[in-house]
């Protein structure tokens, strides 16, 4: 029967860590992608879809690697695509947010485009996505006795909207409750720096800047439009 002496053991370690050593010389892969939360959704059925808007909630990409196995935060590295952005967008570093234009449901990915496939083939180009659904609950419910103002300011970041009397200012899209019969409510647009005032839509009376409601008796969406 054989005797392990000083020199076997520390062969062993050697040989051990020699062993790691080749193992980590691999260069490391990233194999898949997991968005966290997986599923988001915005608004309710009795929130009028408009009202969602500006809502938001922040996105995490983890990159999950081998040759080692560990997993990444690599939020800031994908590149974030909203397959429908009527509905949400998302920016580069991954904040989902609500538009306020359309509900239903929309696919978000992270992409990295990668030098390797997953069996570490050479393969310029490969690239590695992951997924998630982000949802906006289309509007069903009751108001109650009011009527719903909505006031859409296209493009985004043009310009805003003040609201009379209530003296409001909408700078995105917004959607204002007013009791049924309320009026008249006066809209002033102001266009932001750069930008000017094209028109508006859906205003039965309107001049220049400014559009006059006289009395709301139903739910109304009038557009702001800027250049």
């Amino acid at each position: 029967m054989r005797i392990f002496g000083f020199r076997d053991v520390v062969g062993a370690a050697i040989l051990s860590l020699l062993l790691v050593w080749l193992g980590c010389a691999h260069d490391q892969q990233l194999e898949s992608i997991e968005i966290q939360p997986d599923t988001e959704t915005f608004g309710a059925s009795n929130i009028p879809v408009p009202a969602n808007a500006g809502l938001s909630v922040q996105l995490r990409a983890l990159g999950h690697y081998i040759h080692p196995p560990v997993t990444k935060d690599i939020t800031n590295q994908v590149v974030w695509v909203a397959n429908d952005t009527q509905m949400v967008t998302v920016n580069s570093g991954g904040l989902l947010t609500a538009v306020g234009n359309a509900c239903g449901s929309s696919l978000v990915s992270a992409t990295v485009t990668t030098n390797q496939s997953v069996g570490g083939l050479s393969s310029s180009g490969a690239v590695v996505t992951g997924t998630m659904n982000a949802n906006v609950v289309c509007f069903t419910g009751s108001t109650g006795n009011n009527a719903l103002l909505t006031i859409l300011i296209t493009p985004s970041g043009s310009g805003t909207v003040t609201v009379s009397p209530s003296n409001i200012v909408c700078s995105s899209n917004c959607t204002l409750p007013f009791a049924v019969g309320s009026g008249p409510i006066t809209l002033t647009a102001a266009p932001n720096s750069g930008h000017s005032f094209v028109a508006w839509t859906n205003c039965v009376s309107s001049s220049g800047l400014q559009c006059t409601i006289n009395s709301l008796t139903a739910d109304l969406t009038v557009t702001a439009t800027f250049r």
